[in-house]
């Protein structure tokens, strides 16, 4: 296979009948937060509500979202592909469909769907399509995976309003994916937290310094 038609690959989602076959059970990962020690599977206290962030790198992005006053626990996966139980190897073929996504159990009395919003357009540069930086390919792809109604439209809100204080900044149009969100399969143990574990890791996040001003009706 040429370079141009690996490329052409991980710049396009498969179709169904391209994607690799997966598996019918879960990959094994980590019990607990390698940080908090709390249980990455659950159960989760009453309460609390969940989120889904695609920003590029996982391992990055976890951070970002674990160091939140009121998240309770995060956890990094593969999402919005058609192969199920993926490993990363899998992934990263661009083969799977998936991108690398964040899940953020998260007390909604501390911190806010909005404010993780904000987090999340600040955090990455959303206009890149499948790509994020020098990391290139349909893994990398944003996306907001919403939990109901209410999420959905407060991430359609957000996007429209940082699309216009990017346009002004004079960058381009968003290409953040933002549906439903879909079956979330947990990445192997090494992958989860892995910057506390790593420090010095890799992480290529770079945010385009435009401030999000989020909607009032959305910060409501």
């Amino acid at each position: 296979m040429i370079l141009s038609d690996m490329l052409n690959k991980k710049l396009n989602l498969p179709k169904p009948a391209e994607a690799l076959p997966g598996r019918a059970k879960p990959i094994p990962t980590a019990s607990k937060h390698f940080v908090s020690k709390r249980p990455l599977k659950g159960p989760y206290p009453e309460g609390l509500e969940t989120a889904m962030f695609g920003l590029g790198c996982f391992w990055g992005a976890e951070r970002l979202f674990w160091q939140i006053d009121g998240v309770w626990v995060t956890a990094v996966g593969y999402a919005g592909g058609v192969t199920p139980n993926p490993t990363y190897q899998e992934t990263c073929t661009g083969l799977t469909g998936h991108a690398e996504v964040v899940l953020v159990v998260y007390d909604p009395k501390i911190v806010s769907y909005a404010q993780l919003l904000k987090l999340f357009w600040e955090s990455h540069d959303p206009t890149q399509g499948m790509r994020q930086g020098n990391d290139v390919g349909t893994t990398y792809r944003s996306a907001i995976y919403t939990f109901g109604d209410a999420q959905h439209q407060a991430a359609i809100s957000s996007r429209d309003a940082y699309e216009a204080s990017l346009r002004g900044a004079g960058r381009g149009r968003i290409t953040t994916e933002i549906a439903p969100a879909p079956e979330f399969y947990f990445a192997e143990e090494d992958h989860q937290q892995y910057l506390a574990k790593n420090p010095y890791g890799y992480c290529n996040l770079q945010g385009t310094g435009v401030t999000c001003a989020i909607p009032a009706a959305v910060s409501a």
